[in-house]
C-alpha cells in the first residue's frame, strides 16, 4: 500500500540553540534514511499552506497573536523555559501544523491509504493558549479539528505514545465528545498530568500511566487497554502523536521499549484501523532523542504502515 511521507526542509531553521535536546538532527535522521531506503510505495509530499481560521479552531487568538509576535528577527527567544524559538522557527512551525493538513487530505482523497509527517517542532504539549515542552501549536489537534469541521467526521481518535502525556492534547479536548484521547506515558513524569482519574467529561480521555523500567511485554500488555477503547469508539479516522522516546536508548525517559516494538503497536493498532475506518492513520513526529533510536523506530513505524492492506 502507498504512504505518504509529508516533510519539509523548513524544519533545518527552526533554531533551538546549543544542547537543546529538540535538534534539528532529529529529523535529519529520518529523512536520510528514508531516502536511502528508497521504498517506491512511500509517496513524498511537502507541507500545504493552510489559512489561520484552522489554527483558531484549536487555539485562541491571544495566543496565536502572541505567538506570530515571539519569532525573533535574529537570536532565539523563549516561550516558556523549554521552547525556544528562532527566526527560521516561524516557517516550521507553519510546515509542521500544514503537515498534518496535507497528510489527510491525501488520505481522505485516496491518494495514499495512511500518513507520516517527519516535522519539527513537536506539538502536543501545546494547550489552547500556551507554549509548553518543545511544542508551540497542537499539530495533531489541529488535524483533530481540520477531521470535524472540513470533513464533517464525527469520530476522531488519537493515539499519544510519546513516553510523555500529552496534556495540550487532553486539555483542548477534555469536554469534546466527538475526540477520544489515548495516552500512554511515563507517570511520574514531566508534565505531571496523565492519571487514570482525568477521564474526560464524557469519558473520551484515557491515560495508562506506566511505571519507570516498564519493558516490551509489560507495554504491549497495557496497550491493549489503547486497542479496546479504540474497538468500542469505532473512530471515522485515527491519528497519532507518534513520540519515540518510549525507547530504551532515550536520554530524557526510562521506558524500556526496542525499535521492533513501535512496528508491533502500528501493526495492531491498524488491525483495528481496518475495521473501523478502513485504516485510515495519519502520525505525525512528537518525541524522541536518541537519534539512532529514533531513525530505526521510525522505520519500523511506517513499514508497518506501508505494509497495510
Amino acid at each position: 500500500m502507498k504512504t505518504g511521507l509529508i516533510t519539509s526542509n523548513s524544519y533545518q531553521n527552526h533554531n533551538t540553540g546549543a544542547g537543546h535536546p529538540e535538534k534539528i538532527d532529529r529529523v535529519t535522521v529520518i529523512i536520510n534514511n528514508f531516502n536511502k531506503l528508497n521504498n517506491k510505495n512511500l509517496i513524498w509530499k511537502k507541507p500545504s499552506k493552510f489559512k489561520r481560521e484552522l489554527l483558531e479552531n484549536t487555539h485562541n487568538k491571544d495566543y496565536i497573536n502572541f505567538v506570530e509576535k515571539s519569532f525573533p528577527e535574529k537570536g532565539l527567544s523563549f516561550l516558556d523555559g523549554d521552547t525556544i524559538i528562532s527566526p527560521g522557527s516561524k516557517e516550521a512551525t507553519a510546515d509542521a501544523v500544514g503537515s498534518i493538513i496535507t497528510a489527510i487530505d491525501g488520505v481522505q482523497n485516496k491518494e495514499f491509504h495512511n500518513a507520516f509527517c517527519a516535522v519539527r517542532p513537536p506539538g502536543h504539549h501545546a494547550e489552547k493558549n500556551k507554549a509548553m515542552g518543545f511544542c508551540i501549536y497542537n499539530n495533531v489537534a489541529v488535524g483533530a479539528n481540520y477531521l470535524l469541521e472540513k470533513y464533517k467526521l464525527n469520530k476522531i481518535a488519537i493515539i499519544d505514545f510519546d513516553v510523555h502525556h500529552g496534556n495540550g492534547t487532553q486539555d483542548i479536548f477534555f469536554n469534546n465528545e466527538n475526540v477520544l484521547y489515548i495516552s500512554t506515558h511515563q507517570y511520574p513524569f514531566y508534565p505531571g498530568s496523565g492519571t487514570e482519574k482525568e477521564k474526560g467529561k464524557f469519558n473520551n480521555i484515557l491515560n495508562i500511566p506506566l511505571a519507570a523500567g516498564t519493558n516490551s511485554e509489560e507495554y504491549l500488555n497495557a496497550y491493549e487497554f489503547v486497542l479496546k477503547k479504540l474497538k468500542n469508539f469505532r473512530p471515522d479516522f485515527i491519528l497519532i502523536s507518534a513520540g519515540f522516546d518510549a525507547h530504551k536508548d532515550d536520554p530524557l525517559a526510562q521506558l524500556q521499549l526496542k525499535s521492533k516494538d513501535y512496528h508491533t503497536i502500528t501493526k495492531r493498532t491498524l488491525n483495528i484501523a481496518k475495521e473501523c475506518c478502513d485504516g485510515k492513520i495519519v502520525s505525525i513526529l512528537e518525541g524522541g532523542y536518541d537519534l539512532n533510536a529514533l531513525k530505526e523506530s521510525t522505520e519500523a513505524h511506517v513499514s508497518a504502515l506501508l505494509e497495510f492492506n
